[in-house]
């Protein structure tokens, strides 16, 4: 099978499928290796790397004459991109990324009319087989780490407590809305940096997370028996739910010099958590950084990849954390794709079994039609008919 790895083309994306230092495990597994030219540029690997990894260096019209397309972004992901890459797919080709299915189903099924074969890394089960290829955590782990020296590059306080011959500085108060996986690491990150660290999270389980990591959990007289969804992943509440949450949560974010918020429910818009009375209630210069902002924000008055200041409110909506660090999380990206890719190789790939929990959850077309259940509904589409059991032999 011939694997080619494309040159990211959505506005500001540096990081890159493949780096060097996984080639000679997909030659290994029998896999032929091109890589675009310039592809790892912005992500500090060079051609010259992937020349000596084992890897040809292509264009891009010869990178999709190839049996299997690696990418970080593809589909809805891809941005004004997506229509040229589209318009090259050829029919039986091998697409695996991340592609925003749950949102942008109509990108998923112009792939399956092109008669790709898709693959969603998105949704890679949460099961301890596939935490190798788990994208969504290996980046949002990186973005929480980023989000906390953003905030501390905006504040005009320092996070540490320093004791001076001038006086004693103390430490900065940090807000971390939201305990998976970038949360986690905000905390961890803010506490590293010396802050005095507090989160909330609408799952009570996370609670010895965060203390393991040093900080503080809010907890609020809040029924949160139904918070946890399968997978470990946040599941949405009712406005009610909301409304008390925001009205127990305004002394705590009143009273921070940093709010980070990284609640996000996949495939539904996020759920505001800081409202603009709370923002008022804040000191003047302190910072929020809404990791959120891009799906509509938990803060109000965030805008994707804009700042906005708010009664001396500073509030960041960065939308791709990730690509700031793109050296490490292609790194980590790499990882996690050649993984997914060697797994499908030895499960049959370019046939692909749905008997496997691993390809089933994240085939997204085959055939030239949608055939995930969840895609095929964010689609308006009507449930695929099951196939037919064959006869009893006698």
């Amino acid at each position: 099978m011939k694997v080619a790895v494309l040159k990211e083309s959505f506005p500001g994306e540096r990081r890159v499928a493949v780096v060097p230092g996984v080639v000679p495990g997909l030659l290994k597994a029998g896999l032929t290796v091109s890589i675009e030219r310039g592809a790892g540029e912005a992500a500090g690997f060079g051609d010259d790397d992937y020349r000596a990894a084992g890897a040809t260096i292509v264009s891009r019209d010869e990178a999709f004459g190839s049996d299997c397309l690696l990418t970080v972004r593809t589909g809805g992901a891809c941005g004004v991109g997506w229509r040229h890459d589209r318009d090259q797919l050829r029919d039986g080709v091998v697409l695996i990324g991340m592609c925003d299915p749950l949102s942008e189903s109509d990108a998923c099924r112009e792939a399956a009319e092109r008669g790709a074969t898709l693959f969603a890394l998105e949704l890679v089960p949460r099961i301890t087989r596939a935490q190798s290829m788990d994208v969504l955590s290996s980046q949002a782990n990186i973005a929480g780490y980023r989000a906390v020296l953003l905030a501390a590059n905006t504040l005009p306080k320092i996070f540490p407590m320093m004791t001076t011959a001038a006086g004693t500085i103390t430490p900065a108060k940090v807000l971390v809305l939201g305990a998976g996986v970038a949360g986690l690491q905000a905390i961890a990150t803010a506490k590293r940096l010396g802050a005095q660290v507090s989160a909330y999270d609408v799952r009570p389980a996370v609670k010895e997370q965060v203390q393991s990591l040093g900080g503080r959990f809010v907890e609020l007289p809040l029924e949160t028996g139904s918070s946890e969804a399968a997978g470990g992943y946040a599941k949405a509440m009712g406005e009610e739910f909301y409304a008390r949450q925001r009205e127990l949560l305004g002394k705590v974010v009143a009273e921070s010099d940093v709010v980070i918020c990284t609640a996000l429910i996949p495939g539904q818009k996020p759920p505001v958590l800081v409202t603009r009375e709370m923002v008022a209630r804040m000191r003047p210069g302190s910072v929020i950084v809404d990791m959120a902002a891009e799906r509509g924000g938990n803060c109000e008055g965030s805008r994707p990849d804009e700042t906005a200041v708010v009664d001396g409110v500073t509030i960041l909506g960065p939308t791709n954390l990730p690509a700031e660090v793109a050296t490490h999380t292609s790194q980590l990206y790499a990882k996690n794709i050649s993984t997914f890719l060697i797994h499908l190789v030895k499960s049959g790939l370019p046939n692909v079994t749905v008997d496997d929990e691993i390809c089933r959850d994240t085939l997204v077309a085959r055939g030239g039609q949608l055939v995930h259940p969840k895609i095929r509904e964010r689609a308006g589409l009507p449930p695929l008919e099951a196939p037919a059991e064959s006869p009893p032999t006698s």
